[in-house]
C-alpha cells in the first residue's frame, strides 16, 4: 500500500472562492437561465432565483462545505465522519461526478471546436442548420475535441489544489466576468431591422429579460417559475456532486466560511444574470421573442451561431470568438472541480498519490467519453425519459445526464438535509461556520431550511424529474 498523500489546501480564501465559484459557473448558467429567464417572466423568474439563492441554495452550500472542512475528507469517507449511518451517502455522492465528467468533457470539446472555427474566421460555416448536426454524428472529429478539454483538465488537476485549480481559477475567473460584462454591454447597444420591417434593438431585449411579465400568470404558471428557478439553481451551484466538501476539505480553519459562501453566490448570481443580459438581448434583437424559446445545445451550437451570422462576418467573428472563449472557460473552471471530486475520492480510498490517481481517474473518464462521442453514431439509440418534452429522443449523454442530475443528485441533497436537521442535527454545521467567533447572521433562517423548507423543495424536484409531479 501506498504511503497515503498529504491532502492539499488553497493558499487562502480567495483562491477557495474563486475555485468554488469557477464550479458552480458553467455551461448551466450560460445555456439554460437565459431560456428560462425568457420563458417565465423575465423579472419574475429573476426575482425567485434571487431569493431562492439566499435560503435554498446558501443551505446547500454552506452545508456541505461545512461538513468537507469539518471532516477534512473527500465525499466518499466525510459522511461517514458526520454519521455512520450516512456512510452510503459517499459513494453515490462520488458515482455522479463520475458519470457527469466524460459527457461534460464531450460538450467542452464542443465549445473547443466552435472556438476553432471562429478563430479561423470561419464561423458563417456554424450558421448552417445542419452543421452542428453533422460535426457530432460524426466518428472521429467529436472524439479528437473531447481529447483535447479532457487533457485540459486532466493537466490541471495532476497540478494539484494550490498549483493547478487555485491558479487556473484566480486567472480565469477575473477573466471569465470581463469576457461577459464586456459582451453584456455590446449586446445593449445592438439593432436590427427584420425583412418586415420592424426593428429590435438591445435594450428592448434587456426590459423583455428584467421587467416582470404578470400578464395572465396563473398560481400554477407561479408555480412552474419558482420549480424552474429552484432547479436551476440546485442543478448550477455544484452541490451534491462531491465537489463542495471536496474544496471545503482543502479551506483552511481559519477561513471565515459563512463570507466565502456569501461570495459564492454573489459571484455565481452575478455571472448567471449577466449570461442572461447578453444572450436574451442579442437573440431578441435579431430573432425576436420566437428565437428565445432555444435552451441547451440548440441555443449555444445552433441559435446563437445565426445571431453572429446576422453581425456580419467581421463582427460576427469576433463577437463569436469572444463568446465561445467565455464558454470554455467557464466549462474548464467546471470540469476541474468535477475531476477533482472524483480525484479526491480516489487518494482516500486506495490512498494513492495524487498523480497516480489523476492518471487512473482519467483513463477511465476517457473510455466514457468515447462512448459518450459514439453514442451519436456507432452506438446511436433512441429513449424516452421521464421529464424529456414529447417528441425529444435521448441519447447516451441524456441518459448519463439524467440518472446523475435529475435522480441522484436530489437523493443525495435530501439525505443530507434531513441527516444534518434531525440526526446530528444543524449545531453541527453551525458550529463549524462558527469555529473561529464568526458571526452568522443567518443562523435561525439556516435551521429552518435545513430542517423543513429545503428537503421539502428536493423532494418536489425528483418528483418532477421522475415524472411523477408535472406542472
Amino acid at each position: 500500500m501506498e504511503k497515503k498523500e498529504k491532502r492539499g489546501t488553497f493558499t487562502g480564501s480567495l483562491g477557495f472562492v474563486l475555485a468554488a465559484a469557477g464550479s458552480a459557473v458553467g455551461l448551466g448558467n450560460i445555456w439554460r437561465f437565459p431560456y428560462l429567464a425568457a420563458k417565465d417572466g423575465g423579472g419574475i423568474f429573476l426575482l425567485c432565483y434571487l431569493i431562492l439563492a439566499l435560503t435554498f441554495g446558501f443551505t446547500l452550500l454552506i452545508t456541505e462545505i461545512s461538513i468537507g472542512r469539518k471532516t477534512g475528507l473527500s465525499p466518499l469517507t466525510a459522511y461517514r465522519a458526520i454519521h455512520p449511518k450516512l456512510g452510503w451517502v459517499g459513494p453515490i455522492a462520488c458515482l455522479i461526478p463520475v458519470l457527469i465528467l466524460p459527457y461534460y468533457c464531450v460538450i467542452g470539446g464542443w465549445v473547443l471546436k466552435y472556438l476553432f472555427v471562429y478563430l479561423t474566421g470561419n464561423g458563417m460555416a456554424a450558421v448552417a442548420d445542419t452543421y452542428f448536426t453533422g460535426f457530432i454524428t460524426a466518428q472521429w472529429s467529436p472524439i479528437l475535441w473531447f481529447l483535447v478539454f479532457l487533457g485540459a483538465t486532466l493537466f490541471v488537476v495532476y497540478k494539484g489544489v494550490d498549483k493547478g485549480i487555485e491558479r487556473l481559477s484566480t486567472i480565469l475567473m477575473p477573466i471569465l466576468l470581463t469576457l461577459i460584462l464586456g459582451i453584456a454591454i455590446f449586446s445593449l447597444f445592438l439593432k436590427f431591422t427584420d425583412d418586415n420591417g420592424v426593428t429590435r434593438t438591445g435594450l428592448q431585449g434587456l426590459m423583455v429579460y428584467v421587467i416582470p411579465n404578470l400578464e395572465g400568470m396563473t398560481l400554477k404558471q407561479f408555480l412552474v417559475v419558482l420549480t424552474d428557478a429552484m432547479g436551476q439553481l440546485f442543478y448550477s451551484i455544484s452541490v451534491a456532486m462531491g465537489i463542495m466538501i471536496t474544496y471545503g476539505s482543502y479551506v483552511k480553519k481559519d477561513t471565515d466560511l459563512n463570507k466565502s459562501v456569501n461570495h459564492i453566490e454573489l459571484f455565481d448570481t452575478i455571472v448567471a444574470f449577466l449570461a442572461g443580459m447578453m444572450i436574451i438581448t442579442a437573440v431578441y434583437t435579431f430573432m425576436g421573442r420566437e428565437g428565445m424559446s432555444a435552451s441547451g445545445p440548440a441555443l449555444m451550437f445552433a441559435a446563437l451561431p445565426r445571431v453572429f451570422g446576422e453581425m456580419g462576418s467581421i463582427i460576427g467573428t469576433l463577437v463569436g470568438i469572444l463568446f465561445f472563449l467565455t464558454v470554455a472557460f467557464a466549462a474548464l473552471t467546471s470540469s476541474v472541480s468535477i475531476m477533482e471530486a472524483i480525484v479526491s475520492c480516489v487518494m482516500d480510498q486506495f490512498h494513492w498519490e495524487r498523480k497516480k490517481s489523476t492518471l487512473v481517474v482519467g483513463l477511465t473518464e476517457l473510455i466514457m467519453g468515447i462512448i459518450v462521442c459514439l453514442g451519436y453514431n456507432v452506438f446511436y439509440f433512441e429513449a424516452i425519459l421521464p421529464n424529456t418534452p414529447a417528441g425529444k429522443n435521448a441519447q447516451i449523454l441524456d441518459i448519463m445526464d439524467y440518472i446523475s442530475n435529475y435522480v441522484l443528485m436530489p437523493v443525495i441533497s435530501i439525505a443530507t438535509c434531513i441527516f444534518i436537521g434531525w440526526v446530528v442535527k444543524p449545531k453541527t454545521i453551525i458550529t463549524e461556520v462558527t469555529r473561529n467567533g464568526e458571526h452568522f447572521g443567518r443562523e435561525k433562517l439556516y435551521v429552518v431550511m435545513v430542517k423543513f423548507v429545503t428537503p421539502v423543495l428536493l423532494f418536489l424536484l425528483l418528483l418532477q424529474a421522475l415524472g411523477v409531479m408535472k406542472l
